[in-house]
């Protein structure tokens, strides 16, 4: 899509969403319980927050008003934009489509490094939001002839009754929904949210709990779980690992990771080693080095995993390569795509049948 054109897109929906504008109830949230009187626990993420009246939980969306369980952000969307779904990133779903990618403020999961802290680490009284209803939001990707939308940016799962609601609208409109996530959910919501559901991008931050204690709030487990039953469920998924120097870039992490992955999820899901750029509370770091970047690849692939890329710096390791003939099957630059030799599902060389979700069934 034209550069001048994405810029017209972008400012019709600043002025579509301001015009908009308008006051909405609160919505009570989803999975949470009453304790006592006025006293509740949230149990949407393992974070498990008990809060009194007037308190909010960890994420800073969700807040106990005399006993029930409200979220703060439902409908009201801080970043709208259109995105290559390649910069998502998924690779191997729909290629080359158009995604609208929605996001509220908040994270349940608080890491140090945050590459969008500006939003993810913000409440929502402190920054301008949008009032746009899950109806508004399947119509503008309609409008927009987006192939699926995301829920990215920060973390969707604070923000899940609204992201629910979007992807029940869009599956009737024949919209697919992405899910770009750190996986930090509990297992009866994840298990209802995928039923709505159609890819996820889930990030693998590091591969010890000695790791998520230092560079984040939360746990190593959850995630695993998270992993576990999306491919339980039957969700299409790819997997990110951000590399940072001297934290995650242990040779040894790496491959006892990979080795987790191709024996717990097996080796058909694209993994990502994406590039590290200092960002928020991680400032004494220097951005990772491609070198890094190719021996993450490198043991990737030595496991078995097959489809392997680093991102977040062009290389010709954004490419897919046919793990059966090792040609290109689908040949990227940056997050656009040059060429497709895919066919039916299966590479067009050898006829090997690649991992992904290429085209709506018939």
């Amino acid at each position: 899509m034209p550069k001048r054109l994405l810029i017209l897109i972008f400012v019709i929906l600043i002025l579509f969403c301001i015009s908009s504008q308008k006051n909405e109830p609160l919505k009570e949230a989803l999975f949470y319980e009453k304790i006592q009187e006025n006293l509740v626990r949230c149990n949407l993420c393992p974070n498990r927050c008990i809060l009194d009246d007037g308190q909010i939980g960890d994420c800073g969306v969700r807040k106990n008003i005399k006993g029930t369980l409200y979220s703060l952000v439902y409908g009201k969307p801080v970043s709208i934009n259109i995105d290559p779904i390649e910069k998502k990133p998924l690779y191997h779903f729909y290629p080359s489509t158009n995604i609208l990618s929605i996001a509220t403020v908040g994270c349940n999961l608080r890491c140090n490094f945050c590459q969008n802290w500006e939003i993810s680490q913000s409440r929502p009284n402190e920054v301008k939001t949008i009032t746009m209803s899950p109806k508004d939001i399947v119509e503008l990707a309609k409008e927009y002839n987006c192939k699926s939308i995301a829920f990215t940016y920060t973390e969707p799962t604070i923000f899940y009754e609204y992201m629910l609601d979007i992807a029940k609208l869009a599956h009737k409109e024949n919209i697919k929904t992405v899910w770009v996530t750190c996986g930090y959910i509990n297992e009866e919501p994840l298990r209802l949210l995928c039923k709505y559901l159609d890819a996820a991008n889930i990030d693998l931050k590091g591969f010890s709990e000695e790791f998520y204690s230092t560079y984040t709030t939360g746990k190593l487990r959850p995630v695993l779980e998270t992993l576990k039953i999306a491919k339980e469920e039957g969700l299409f998924f790819e997997i990110t690992n951000l590399v940072i120097p001297e934290a995650n870039d242990d040779p040894k992490m790496i491959r006892d990771m990979c080795i987790w992955i191709r024996d717990s999820l097996g080796v058909n899901y694209p993994l990502h080693f994406s590039r590290f750029f200092p960002k928020y509370k991680l400032l004494n770091r220097p951005p990772t080095p491609l070198k890094t970047l190719e021996m993450a690849r490198d043991i990737a692939l030595d496991v078995g995993i097959k489809y392997v890329y680093i991102g977040n710096i062009s290389t010709e390791s954004e490419d897919t390569y046919c793990p059966e003939c090792g040609k290109i099957i689908i040949d990227r630059s940056g997050y656009f795509i040059e060429s497709i030799n895919i066919e039916n599902g299966k590479c067009k060389f050898c006829g090997e049948e690649i991992y992904g979700v290429w085209k709506d069934k018939e």
